[in-house]
């Protein structure tokens, strides 16, 4: 049998991230991009994880939130990023035209201000979030290692508190869209004791968030009888951009073009088995 989408995605799983698998449905982001299709006009993309250790936005996320807006694009969507003052310079360069929005780092209040103005300016019809941390139970944003980097994160998750459909990827259990299994994740030794709260319409999780992006393209490319995934070679050249313009791996804080420690050659060896999945499907 031909392995699935969410096979693909879920391989070489190094945080326990299959164990969060049987409480989704099997077909997880083939629904998500169906949601998708459902809920047409304009999207919010948000992304940016900060890296403590090299005080950097992290590889992970940014890559994979291009991929989408720009299959959404393709499909005649009109896209806008939101992020923080540590991502968007990442993000701008490759946004093809496409708004950046610099979500301020500020307190609670004036934070649900600044997502209630984005939310009535921008109109989006989805909510679309990639490797974006979201806040406890106990109000705080915590890394896996359970640093508290709330002073260096935008309450971006703010966003998500309307009614406004929304599909969250993560990979590790503090992102928002992981309040949908905040009670399965705590049970996970590998995953957080204090997951994220915030919850979202449909969740994709992916060993690599970057990962459930492309895995999300390749269900909205099957779903539409176009090919949306980005090339191999287009990807791993973004990956040394976004690194040459400040992003670093977000496991190793180091300046290099890896993501989650998998390799440039790795990761497009799992976009060209999605390629695969798309081209026989």
């Amino acid at each position: 049998m031909a392995e699935s989408i969410e096979d693909i995605i879920l391989d070489h799983d190094k945080r326990g991230m299959l164990a969060l698998r049987p409480y989704l449905p099997p077909d997880y982001c083939s629904q998500a991009a169906q949601f998708i299709i459902d809920n047409p006009g304009d999207v919010i993309i948000v992304t940016g994880f900060y890296v403590v250790m090299a005080g950097k936005p992290e590889t992970d996320g940014p890559p994979g939130a291009i991929a989408i807006g720009e299959a959404l694009k393709s499909l005649g969507r009109p896209v806008t990023y939101v992020s923080d003052e540590y991502t968007t310079p990442v993000l701008r360069n490759y946004a093809g035209g496409s708004e950046v929005i610099d979500f301020p780092i500020d307190g609670v209040d004036a934070s649900k201000v600044h997502a209630t103005a984005i939310l009535e300016r921008v109109k989006p019809s989805l909510l679309i979030s990639i490797e974006r941390c979201g806040r406890t139970r106990e109000d705080a944003y915590l890394n896996m290692r359970y640093v508290d980097i709330s002073a260096h994160t935008a309450r971006l998750d703010y966003l998500f508190d309307s009614a406004i459909p929304s599909v969250g990827i993560g990979d590790g259990g503090n992102e928002i869209g992981m309040g949908n299994l905040a009670e399965v994740i705590p049970l996970v030794d590998s995953l957080p004791d204090y997951p994220a709260v915030n919850q979202v319409d449909r969740l994709v999780i992916a060993s690599v968030s970057n990962w459930g992006g492309y895995g999300l393209v390749a269900a909205l490319s099957r779903i539409t009888g176009k090919n949306l995934l980005p090339s191999v070679e287009s990807e791993t050249a973004m990956l040394h951009g976004m690194v040459a313009s400040g992003a670093v791996d977000g496991t190793t804080g180091d300046a290099v073009p890896t993501v989650d420690n998998f390799s440039a050659e790795e990761n497009g060896a799992l976009l060209a088995r999605l390629h695969s999945v798309v081209q026989g499907g």
